[in-house]
């Protein structure tokens, strides 16, 4: 039987790869059939239960291209071993992003998170700005062990700027990896609540899971990963440049910061603000806002926030 299958309302290279390394891939799994890509055609020759079974993956293959930015082998792997489906990408409303390891589930807990979620899988670059206690870096770890665990990345990458809060790391005792650790702290800490802690021991050994500060990315370059840079409020436009375009192929990169808590000894210094006006337009780029109304942690946060707001001190 000889059948054409044609691919509509999507660019072909984004199903077959470039140099159609990605149908390669897919075509090794039906070595009876013959197959031919030809613009948005592809022409089968072969048995008529072949043919059926190829189009029912390639239709799989197509529907999770349109749940992430880049298809990936690895994405023709998990459908063929039956560990995925495209639903396990489809994730909106109150729908549970993980679990904890206590089994309680974390889900987008008001709109703007909601917004977070969504812009997540349809942008391979979100900021998130906000005032403190809103679950901007809490969200973007959910969504990075999520994707861990979904074969969608193969590492996380956690940074921040080491820029003190009014403390000097100079007088913390140690190495510079014990200086560094309290202050980056609150990033073990969330990734604690959704690994267990040999599961999570086991990753940071292995280079899974990675937490450093920004001056350590320099040079890399990053692919399938999701990378959250936090605090980037505390960058300057050299730094946050830096960090953006350390972004390799198949990568998510999340940045949050709060734009009122800037630690740098000139606040005009920071360079988020600026970097989101300059970049706010490109296509596959988003950025949420959150607000003191977002904020998810004891209510008496959101009050000392507004005080602050009606002070005039937010900035």
């Amino acid at each position: 039987m000889r059948k054409t299958i044609k691919l509509e309302s999507i660019d072909p290279v984004e199903i077959f790869g470039v140099g159609n390394k990605i149908l390669e891939e897919f075509c090794t799994y039906f070595p009876g059939l013959k197959v031919v890509a030809r613009g948005t055609d592809i022409i089968l020759d072969g048995k008529d239960v072949e043919i059926e079974e190829f189009e029912t993956k390639l239709s799989e293959l197509v529907e999770v291209r349109h749940h992430k930015m880049n298809l990936t082998v690895y994405d023709v792997e998990d459908i063929f071993d039956g560990e995925t489906s495209a639903d396990k990408f489809k994730l909106s409303g109150d729908a549970i992003i993980v679990h904890t390891t206590d089994g309680k589930a974390i889900r987008a807990r008001n709109k703007t998170q909601q917004d977070m979620v969504k812009a997540y899988f349809d942008n391979d670059l979100i900021f998130a700005t906000g005032p403190a206690g809103t679950g901007k870096t809490y969200i973007a770890i959910a969504l990075a062990v999520r994707a861990l665990k979904n074969r969608e990345i193969k590492r996380i990458i956690l940074t921040r700027p080491a820029v003190e809060a009014g403390e000097r790391l100079g007088f913390l005792p140690g190495d510079l990896k014990d200086k560094l650790d309290p202050y980056l702290q609150p990033l073990y800490d969330a990734l604690g609540d959704m690994i267990p802690a040999k599961k999570l021991q086991d990753f940071m050994a292995d280079g899974t899971i990675q937490i450093a500060p920004l001056a350590y990315m320099r040079g890399r370059t990053l692919d399938r990963a999701c990378v959250i840079l936090d605090e980037a409020q505390n960058t300057n436009l050299g730094q946050i440049k830096m960090f953006l375009t350390r972004m390799g192929c198949n990568a998510k990169f999340i940045v949050t910061g709060d734009a009122s808590q800037v630690d740098l000894p000139r606040k005009e210094d920071s360079g988020l603000l600026k970097t989101i006006s300059m970049v706010k337009n490109i296509k596959g780029i988003c950025t949420v806002t959150f607000t003191s109304e977002d904020i998810v942690r004891h209510p008496l946060v959101t009050k000392i926030v507004k005080a602050f707001e009606k002070e005039g001190l937010d900035q």
